[in-house]
């Protein structure tokens, strides 16, 4: 896959896709699986912002029941079981424990009905073929069993807990890499660093837009019969800077900040907090602390986490889940992330919906073949995805074939069973330590990645467990430009905290050389990681 800056200044598109976030990656993958002329622009790196700042969740979402939105609730399970099929290697099952605290017989049957309605809504959720992939429904365990299993639970008026299954993503943001490998073989035309600047429009008709490439400045026009914005926090406020005119869809922005801590159980804990909910997720040998919900009012390109922001995300956790003792000095890693939501008239941001919206901007806004894609999640994106592609083939008036996004698996989930192939993977190359990473990372295409790979590229460079072999696979075939894009998603190296410094070395020189650096660029790219584990004030 290499950046196709010829083809986006020459070619007509059919869509021009802006933003290489979940919803614009696997509607470049769907719609150029129909057979639609796609092209799709990050001004970034793709899923760099919030499809990469998240909870790392693949989940129906067990709290839209409380306010009865039954349809989504049901669309995001359909939609975890089809992630499930499509990236198997990525995503992946997950107990959840939900302790109850001086919560009296009605609060447990009043869960407990909830958490029955919540299997009943996934009743086709083991329809996979791996069995390690199956979701148990929901269980009450008894205070002492609850206890055995994860002391971290113990606290005053402790009665038990109820386990229930979700699934969590292993690298929520090579999910969307690998939609995007497959929309290029599928013939779009795509780049990162491409900035859309503002919308071509003739007669109220949208043409394109003019861009400019981010690394050198230089200006062009992609031309395309529709745009679809899908700039997640950004699409509002895109459509207000490309027409000059204030956005007649306005987006609520929540701020939502996770912390990496030392692993506190081996289950996740969804702990009642007040109104809402705090989570403890065991993700890669660690816990991930999830997450705050306020709103967020300044430029999106700002958001950061604050050290109050810590302190305070720790003293609530210190409140309801005691016995972890967490303090300051257990966070490794933390991160901010904007939630875009589709306002519904709520008087917070918890309780606004998560639902999506597809708007047609040439209905009431004179911007005919403009669609914005707002609000959603990680889970329904596909479906979003799908709904895009099928209005954008109505109003191209295309034949088209069927969408087959959610059966047909991503380059690397073409694979039968996990735990078979990593079996497999382990007796070619005996001794990797790093290899079970690798499977998840790269699933059926690993060996491609180590086809020419030396035995020293193989070693583990740090504990996320990547390799030097990845680094040039992703030179190579995944379109990383920088140091940053490297180490924070073509791998997961900078996601546990700063990485050693000969690792990084390591790294930076490899890309130096194949990306022709010199050594003032190469340490100006390795200086960039370190506003990433800053803390603003």
């Amino acid at each position: 896959m290499q950046r196709a800056l010829s083809r986006l200044s020459s070619d007509i598109f059919d869509v021009l896709i802006v933003g290489g976030g979940a919803t614009g990656c696997f509607t470049a993958r769907d719609a150029a699986m129909r057979g639609l002329k796609v092209a799709l622009i990050e001004a970034r790196d793709f899923a760099s912002a919030t499809s990469a700042h998240n909870s790392k969740l693949a989940h129906g979402g067990l709290r839209y029941l409380r306010n009865l939105e039954f349809s989504l609730v049901r669309e995001s399970l359909r939609e975890r079981r089809n992630l499930m099929r499509i990236a198997p290697h990525l995503v992946r099952p997950l107990p959840f424990l939900l302790p109850l605290y001086n919560a009296g017989l009605g609060e447990r049957l009043k869960l407990s009905a909830g958490l029955t309605l919540y299997d009943l809504l996934s009743f086709d959720r083991n329809r996979l073929d791996d069995p390690s992939q199956r979701l148990p429904g929901h269980r009450w365990i008894r205070k002492k069993d609850a206890l055995a299993r994860e002391p971290v639970l113990a606290g005053d008026g402790f009665e038990g807990a109820f386990e229930y299954y979700d699934a969590q993503m292993y690298a929520p943001e090579r999910i969307a890499l690998e939609c995007l490998i497959d929309a290029d073989v599928h013939g779009a035309a795509i780049a990162n660093y491409v900035n859309a600047d503002r919308l071509l429009l003739r007669g109220g008709k949208a043409e394109g837009v003019t861009a400019h490439e981010v690394m050198t400045g230089a200006s062009f026009d992609i031309r395309a019969k529709t745009v679809l914005v899908a700039a997640g926090p950004w699409a509002d406020l895109f459509l207000e800077q490309a027409t000059g005119h204030e956005a007649a869809h306005k987006l609520v922005r929540s701020k939502g900040i996770h912390l990496l801590v030392p692993q506190i159980s081996k289950a996740a804990l969804t702990i009642e907090a007040g109104n809402g909910h705090l989570f403890a997720l065991p993700w890669r040998g660690h816990t991930l602390l999830a997450t705050t919900d306020t709103p967020f009012s300044d430029d999106p390109a700002t958001v950061a986490v604050t050290g109050t922001d810590i302190e305070d995300f720790l003293a609530t956790f210190q409140r309801y889940l005691p016995s972890a003792q967490l303090t300051s000095g257990d966070v490794q890693f933390f991160y901010a992330g904007l939630r875009p939501l589709v306002s519904d008239g709520s008087k917070d941001s918890y309780n606004v919906s998560r639902r999506s919206e597809l708007v047609d901007h040439g209905k009431d806004e004179k911007l005919d073949g403009v669609f914005s894609a707002l609000g959603g999640k990680w889970t329904t994106s596909r479906a979003l995805a799908e709904t895009i592609t099928d209005a954008l083939v109505k109003k191209l008036d295309a034949k088209a074939k069927p969408c087959a996004t959610a059966t047909t698996p991503l380059p690397g989930g073409r694979f039968d069973r996990f735990e078979e192939m990593t079996r497999g993977y382990q007796k070619t190359w005996p001794g990797i330590s790093s290899l079970r990473n690798l499977a998840h990372m790269l699933g059926a295409r690993l060996p491609l990645a180590l086809k020419h790979a030396k035995l020293t590229d193989l070693a583990a460079l740090g504990e996320s467990g990547d390799t030097l072999a990845q680094v040039r696979f992703a030179l190579d075939e995944e379109m990383a430009l920088t140091l940053e894009d490297m180490v924070m998603r073509r791998t997961g190296l900078g996601q546990f905290g700063p990485p050693n410094p000969a690792a990084v070395e390591k790294v930076a020189a490899l890309m130096a050389a194949h990306l022709g650096w010199n050594d003032d660029k190469k340490m100006r790219e390795i200086d960039s990681l370190a506003p990433i584990y800053r803390t603003e004030t």
